[in-house]
């Protein structure tokens, strides 16, 4: 019975410590600045902004705080802080997951916000100027044109949107690398007459078939996504700190009691608890 004990006052250790890390990493991403990396997210202040981010400020430090409180709890074996530590960790964990809980309504929301986004800003050309600038340097960058389409750009293509098509792969290539596809994305054939000249003087523009629309959409779900993910760890890990630090708090509610036989002068078999030292 000491040797499990033991095992489990070294593992409450140990999963109070990883509280303290997901308290770090949350004060961590919640003073980053991830949004402000994301390709034109300047086009959707609305949709990249806070969400998230005060709920990790605030709980990071508290997480820390508290997760201090258990290490040293655990350490000396001190029950009464033991308990402590339990009740206010499951007090942030209902706080923060009664805060937190409108994240996921914002995710669900994210795709059907940012197609009314896209909406606004075509035709693209009609757009502002720094609308064009960034999304210039994504179309560049990820090799793809438009939002929805190409078509969002109407008759004015930028040179962004233009792709050198690679010729098809021979049988020989195809059979001497099965399962691989190019890495090159599919163009699409455009007529020129549609479109301002080029320096190129050929019959037709070629131009990326791919929208940027989804790529978009990546980058702006990806800090809600990831701030999701750290308040699941924590919610996880919390849980088990719990458990843990009831189970050594209420130690003397499931240790089972040392017993000692004595025999009567009968003959009869008495079992009692020993009596302890103290």
């Amino acid at each position: 019975m000491a040797r499990c004990r033991s095992y489990l006052r070294g593992l409450a250790i140990c999963v109070t410590v990883l509280l303290m890390a997901s308290g770090v990493v949350m004060i961590g991403v919640g003073f980053s600045s991830i949004d402000g990396n994301i390709p034109v997210a300047v086009l959707f202040n609305q949709l990249s902004s806070s969400d998230g981010l005060l709920v990790l400020q605030v709980f990071g430090p508290i997480t820390v705080l508290l997760s201090v409180l258990g290490v040293c709890a655990a350490s000396l074996d001190t029950k009464p802080l033991l308990l402590l530590f339990s009740a206010l960790i499951f007090v942030e964990f209902v706080a923060l997951m009664v805060v937190a809980s409108p994240l996921v309504h914002v995710q669900a929301q994210m795709g059907g916000a940012v197609d009314e986004v896209f909406l606004n800003v075509t035709p693209l050309h009609r757009a502002e100027r720094f609308i064009q600038t960034e999304l210039n340097k994504l179309q560049a960058s990820d090799s793809c044109c438009g939002l929805r389409s190409f078509e969002d750009w109407g008759d004015q293509l930028p040179v962004s949107c233009l792709c050198s098509p690679t010729p098809p792969p021979s049988d020989l290539q195809l059979s001497s690398q099965p399962g691989n596809r190019s890495s090159d994305r599919l163009c699409v054939k455009v007529e020129r007459d549609l479109y301002p000249p080029t320096p190129q003087s050929t019959d037709m523009l070629w131009v990326h078939s791919e929208p940027c629309g989804p790529v978009l959409k990546s980058y702006l779900s990806f800090p809600l996504k990831l701030r999701i993910g750290i308040i699941s760890a924590f919610a996880t890990i919390a849980m088990a700190a719990i458990a843990l630090c009831l189970a050594l708090g209420l130690e003397k509610y499931w240790k089972t009691p040392p017993v000692e036989s004595t025999v009567d002068d009968y003959n009869r078999v008495k079992y009692q608890p020993k009596p302890s030292l103290t």
